[in-house]
């Protein structure tokens, strides 16, 4: 979500913080801001809207100073103007802050009864006013910052300059990630490795309750209780290179598009192509696997749809019990986990606030946590027992599309490789699906010359007001997927719905002007999926049918418009079906003219719950 820089510099910090936070416009925000120290006082430039604004507003006002940090806010609390934008400031000190203070209220009334005045309608504005308020006490910076981050509640991440101490950031982290970037000559602190890449390669992570204090290039992390913590410094992964749309319009298209090169290298990472198996060596996770009394997969969003296609998968191949629910909704239920459990968390960003929280809960009830990530670096990855990552690569627009296909494949090499090691699948079986899998690459670029008409399809989309979109088995979630895309980026009300409960209230919804998305692959479903459309239609419903040349060549005269897709082992269907329905919602946005990688009111990151 919100995104941060500090750096305790040698040169004035403006530029190369606005540098940084353009790095990290992916994550998705409302308003922008930069503070620095200069000439004995705290000065700050903000500004709502896109960072371009913040630019044009340094450009004409300029902020020097060699200390400084930087914010982009995706608006919690209070709309995106410049009062409610980030930094916050007193007379003593600047902060940035990721989360949410769940018990600001309290606090603000305590402040504002010993005479603080609050300029916004954050949040995070009690942070600033708690630190000055331990300021004026006699405390350090170091131990203000450590006694005000003991009152706070909820989830955070802070980074803090001082109006007296030049050359000094301090941060705080709970629950929401904050990294600290070693240089030569300079210190840093940034949401994530990616912000940081062009300035360092060594970053370390802060734990929960941890305080940093940076001091140009000495750096001391302290734990909640003020004591000296030691925090591995790693060499990252992250890409020192800006992410370019590589010639197309938005990154969503360029990232629809790289699905077939990052499949492959995921696909790589799992599967032996010489012998057609599943190369996953870990003994623990095999052991967990072959073990396991319950798998329960958990995450939010795009993430959970990968993972209620998971359990179709496990439960077929593996014949592994599967309980799948959202993160946000899985640890408040107070679930009851077997002994021999194992739990799966899925997340692009590895960040999820209501995912890494269903995690930590299900490692303190027993359970061997698996994590299928993106980025390797990240909370999830670092708190999970065994890490399954995928190599989807950055992933810019806000709405995912490669990562969700790498998530896809990642869990069917995992249940192809459960069901052998739990003896339900034969070493022919492992060969057949993997050599399908193989395949998945080639069917997705063939698929991908049919863009043309898929434009002119997301078009016609564009036009309706509520649209449904059907599917059975292992493609259900698949409906579900593109009900949402559709939803993300067009804003055009959309929902998915198993086809079989059509009858049980939305054939209420059927007429001429609310078109149909059937997703109908030639399977062991597809009679009783037709029958649902045959319903459809006989109300007046205007179907779009998605299937392979088989299902086409029976129904394709009696629909609106047809997709064919190639034809496939139907165990891969999901990873098949789920590239029209991007095409699909991304061009109907296009076609409306919203902002495709950038939707209103949506982030990337979601690091609050």
């Amino acid at each position: 979500m919100c995104g941060i820089v500090g750096i305790a510099g040698t040169a004035d910090v403006a530029p190369t913080i606005l540098s940084a936070l353009k790095r990290l416009e992916y994550r998705g925000y409302d308003s922008a801001g930069i503070a620095t120290l200069a000439g004995g006082h705290i000065e700050r430039r903000r500004s709502p809207g896109k960072l371009s604004n913040l630019d044009a507003v340094l450009h004409t006002h300029p902020l020097p100073g060699r200390t400084g940090i930087g914010h982009t806010r995706w608006a919690t609390h209070g709309a995106p103007t410049e009062n409610n934008a980030h930094p916050h400031a007193t007379e003593s000190v600047a902060i940035v802050h990721n989360g949410i203070i769940e018990n600001f209220r309290e606090l603000r009334a305590e402040l504002a009864a010993k005479g603080c005045r609050f300029e916004s309608e954050t949040d995070s504005e009690v942070c600033a006013h708690l630190v000055t308020d331990y300021l004026r006490q006699g405390l350090s910076p170091k131990d203000a910052a450590l006694a005000a981050s003991r009152r706070l509640t909820g989830a955070y991440s802070l980074a803090m300059i001082f109006r007296e101490h030049d050359n000094l950031l301090i941060g705080a982290r709970k629950g929401a990630p904050l990294a600290v970037g070693y240089g030569e000559k300079e210190g840093y602190l940034g949401s994530d490795a990616f912000a940081l890449a062009p300035l360092t390669n060594r970053v370390a992570y802060l734990e929960d309750g941890d305080v940093v204090v940076v001091n140009g290039p000495d750096i001391a992390i302290y734990d909640g209780e003020g004591r000296p913590a030691n925090r591995e410094v790693k060499i990252s992964s992250a890409s020192t290179n800006l992410v370019d749309k590589g010639g197309k319009r938005h990154f969503m298209a360029k990232e629809i598009a790289e699905q077939p090169e990052v499949i492959g290298h995921t696909l790589s990472h799992y599967l032996d192509p010489a012998r057609l198996s599943i190369s996953l060596a870990d003994e623990k996770l095999t052991g967990a696997l072959r073990n396991a009394e319950r798998l329960t997969v958990s995450a939010c969003g795009t993430a959970f749809y990968a993972g209620l296609i998971g359990k179709y998968w496990f439960e077929k191949l593996a014949r592994l019990h599967v309980e799948a629910d959202v993160a946000s909704e899985l640890r408040y239920r107070d679930p009851v986990y077997p002994k021999n459990g194992v739990a799966l968390f899925i997340s692009q960003s590895g960040e999820t606030a209501d995912t890494l929280a269903a995690l930590r809960d299900a490692k303190a009830q027993g359970q061997i946590t698996l994590a299928v990530v993106n980025v390797p670096e990240s909370s999830i990855a670092r708190e999970a027992d065994i890490v399954l990552p995928t190599f989807a690569g950055p992933e810019i627009g806000v709405a995912s599309t490669k990562a969700f296909t790498c998530q896809l494949a990642t869990l069917a090499a995992l249940a192809i490789h459960a069901g052998r090691i739990r003896g339900h699948l034969s070493a022919a079986d492992e060969k057949k699906l993997c050599a399908a899998l193989l395949e998945v690459p080639r069917h997705i670029v063939e698929f991908l010359k049919q863009e043309p008409a898929m434009e002119v399809l997301g078009q016609e989309l564009s036009r309706a007001r509520d649209a449904l979109y059907l599917a059975r088995g292992v493609n259900f979630p698949i409906a579900l997927e593109g009900a949402l895309k559709l939803k993300e980026i067009s804003y055009v009300h959309a929902e998915g719905y198993a086809a079989g409960e059509m009858k049980h209230g939305p054939i209420a919804l059927i007429d001429e002007h609310v078109p149909v998305v059937v997703i109908a692959p030639h399977d062991a479903t597809f009679e009783k999926t037709v029958s649902n459309m045959q319903e459809t239609m006989a109300r007046g419903g205007k179907v779009l049918l998605i299937s392979d040349a088989k299902g086409i060549a029976s129904l394709g005269a009696d629909v609106w418009a047809t997709i064919t897709v190639p034809d496939a082992d139907p165990f891969l269907s999901p990873l098949l079906y789920a590239v029209p329905v991007q095409l699909l919602a991304y061009y109907a946005a296009v076609a409306k003219g919203t902002d495709v990688d950038q939707p209103r009111n949506l982030a990337k990151s979601v690091t609050v719950e």
